[in-house]
């Protein structure tokens, strides 16, 4: 037997991390009209600059992201839009708007009423925005397939700032390799990818003068203290009591009023009277808060009694929890069209979202087969769909003392870039980030009034991910197709 020198039983160091992107060519149909288009799929490698003592020192690996891009064959790619989506959480991956909305396949989910049981199943999606942008699915750090590389830690990415540079530098990789800094570029964020849509549009600015034509807020929070019961923050009672109102006369709580009277009553009571009524406390005469407690108690469809019981604060979870309690029923928070039974008629916190619940495994199912069976890509990795342990480990450090918010960002890049467009999707049903506290951020944006002209907003009969209600996810196609034609100054 032949001897080993020490060299070779020196382990061999491990290989340097590079890209791997797939490439995978298909069509798709639209109006009778027939799209190629390349999707390119993979992990491409974030790099940081070493400079040590002042002296640079090279490049060194960092994190692997995966993507999904998508675009169109034989287009001037100089003109044609470019599209860059993700979802938010923090920690959700970016396969609610890639699978339910935007690209050029989707999944079959089901809705409400019926429920798609599993296997589940995929489809073309003939209302795809690959039609009009060409498309790229970011995963940030975490989520997905994306991971640090050896050695790097994940906590270095799960925050504010942090998460704004990485996929900042994902969309300036993206653009540069591809040639695409002369096309009209847009960015989709969901939910929490609102605010880091909205943050991103000054940072890419600021960093790299990449300018964009336009930015979609799909169920838009800016402002976290909108959205956040804490102590001695009287306003998403305020802001939310709207979308209560909507929940309730889904559930036929309000008989056969017409959802419109009843939303703008309730916007009415919840701009002026109820406000009033938070600040005056004890101040107010017992006449004054009888009538407080009896229109709120109408509108929200809860018992006189427990309005009264709660100081007139009806907080979110304890409300999807209280409504329909008779019913042995608890509402979604995602989307308050969807119930379901809990077993603890006494529990003010529900164990299930079944607006979450009932669509996360056709979503999940749907990713896992089309990435290796239709893009070709495969990892052994497990494709973080929604991850709670990224929710829970994020930062928030650069907003100590404050309310996380995006507003000034994104005013700052709308001052700077008067072409910046505004596009802002809400949904009725939405108990996570209420319509009412986007449009209160709207209204309070420091911006001068010539360019209010830039913001648009959309509102759907529906929930959190308004795309599953079928009705709501065509016309949303098309509003998103519309924005960015008219936003592409070409």
């Amino acid at each position: 037997m032949p001897e080993t020198t020490d060299e070779e039983t020196e382990e061999s160091p491990a290989a340097e991390p590079a890209d791997d992107l797939v490439t995978t060519e298909h069509t798709l149909t639209v109006k009778r009209r027939k799209l190629a288009y390349t999707a390119r799929t993979g992990r491409i490698v974030l790099r940081k600059e070493i400079v040590t003592d002042g002296r640079f020192d090279g490049h060194q690996a960092r994190a692997e992201v995966f993507l999904t891009s998508y675009t169109l064959d034989d287009a001037e790619t100089g003109d044609r839009p470019v599209t860059f989506a993700f979802n938010g959480g923090p920690g959700s991956s970016s396969v609610w708007l890639h699978m339910g909305l935007l690209g050029p396949r989707r999944v079959i989910s089901g809705d409400v009423d019926a429920p798609e049981p599993p296997p589940y199943r995929l489809a073309d999606n003939a209302e795809s925005l690959l039609a009009h942008s060409d498309l790229v699915f970011i995963d940030p750090v975490s989520t997905g397939y994306s991971r640090p590389t050896a050695g790097e830690k994940n906590k270095d990415y799960h925050g504010f700032t942090q998460d704004l540079e990485s996929v900042g530098e994902i969309i300036r990789l993206w653009t540069s390799r591809n040639g695409r800094w002369l096309s009209p570029k847009f960015l989709a964020g969901e939910s929490y990818g609102t605010l880091r849509a909205a943050a991103l549009a000054d940072h890419l600015q600021e960093r790299h003068g990449l300018f964009l034509n336009g930015i979609m807020l799909i169920s838009s929070v800016l402002d976290m203290g909108t959205i956040r019961f804490t102590e001695g923050n009287d306003l998403p009672y305020s802001l939310f009591m709207p979308t209560y109102a909507a929940i309730a006369h889904y559930h036929g709580r309000h008989g056969d009023r017409p959802l419109d009277d009843v939303l703008a009553e309730a916007e009415e009571f919840a701009v002026r009277d109820l406000p009033w009524a938070l600040q005056r406390g004890t101040r107010m005469t017992s006449e004054e808060r009888a009538e407080t407690v009896r229109t709120l108690a109408s509108l929200t469809g809860l018992d006189e009694s427990y309005v009264d019981r709660v100081d007139l604060r009806v907080e979110h979870v304890r409300f999807f929890t209280e409504l329909l309690r008779d019913r042995g029923l608890v509402t979604g928070r995602m989307d308050g069209r969807f119930t379901t039974w809990e077993p603890d008629g006494g529990r003010e916190h529900m164990r299930d979202d079944a607006s979450i619940s009932r669509i996360i495994g056709a979503y999940a199912a749907a990713f896992n087969h089309y990435v290796r069976a239709d893009l070709g890509y495969e990892n052994d990795l497990p494709y973080e769909v929604l991850s709670t342990e990224v929710n829970r480990a994020w930062s928030y450090a650069d907003f100590e003392g404050r309310a996380v918010s995006a507003v000034e960002a994104l005013a700052c890049a709308m001052r700077a870039n008067p072409h910046l467009k505004v596009h802002v999707a809400l949904g009725h049903y939405d108990g996570a980030t209420p319509y009412f506290a986007a449009e209160h951020v709207l209204a309070h944006l420091p911006i001068p009034p010539e360019l209010r002209e830039n913001i648009e907003s959309a509102y759907y009969p529906a929930g959190h991910m308004m795309y599953i209600h079928e009705p709501s996810r065509v016309r949303q196609s098309q509003d998103l197709a519309n924005f960015i034609a008219a936003s592409s100054n070409r």
